[in-house]
């Protein structure tokens, strides 16, 4: 009984390197990402002298927005590889630009990435108010609002396990 529990461990461990085909489909997510990136950044380009302040605004947001965007593919996908599939080989990869990678913190780093790409969407449909109903708009502040609530619950709860890792 006791090799049929260390087989069925060992394959629950295995595993996760299924989680590779995964990273790897985000890296190519990434890639075409960053071809839409180069779109947009040729269309602001081209048009450069034409564009009045306000739509030049909103260009840059859009590719503020898209670069939010990318490095939340790319967080997600180190630190995920690292703690869940992988440590990456100190040796030969530096992944100290990311800081912590414990779970915590990549939430935490994840909620402020989404509360960042919510409120420039959101700064987008305000520059263009005139093209939303006024229901529209009630709904996407509600959204953006239950995006910061619940960062600001995930920091705090964060900061409790925090306190009480600390005590015991």
């Amino acid at each position: 009984m006791k090799s049929l529990e260390i087989l069925v461990e060992r394959i629950i461990l295995s595993s996760r390197w299924i989680l590779v085909a995964f990273y790897l489909g985000l890296v190519a997510a990434l890639a075409v990402y960053a071809v839409s990136f180069a779109y947009k950044f040729l269309k602001v380009a081209k048009n450069v002298f034409a564009l009045d302040d306000a739509e030049m605004i909103l260009a840059m947001l859009g590719l503020i927005d898209a670069a939010l965007v990318a490095s939340l593919i790319l967080m997600v996908m180190i630190s995920g590889y690292e703690n869940f599939v992988s440590r990456f080989d100190q040796a030969e990869s530096d992944v100290s630009f990311l800081g912590k990678l414990d779970s915590g913190s990549l939430k935490i780093k994840v909620a402020s990435s989404i509360v960042a790409i919510s409120s420039i969407h959101l700064l987008q449909v305000f520059l263009n108010a005139q093209q939303y109903t006024t229901t529209q708009l009630m709904w996407l502040t509600f959204m953006h609002l239950a995006f910061v609530i619940s960062a600001v619950l995930l920091g705090y709860l964060e900061k409790i396990m925090a306190q009480l890792k600390i005590k015991a």
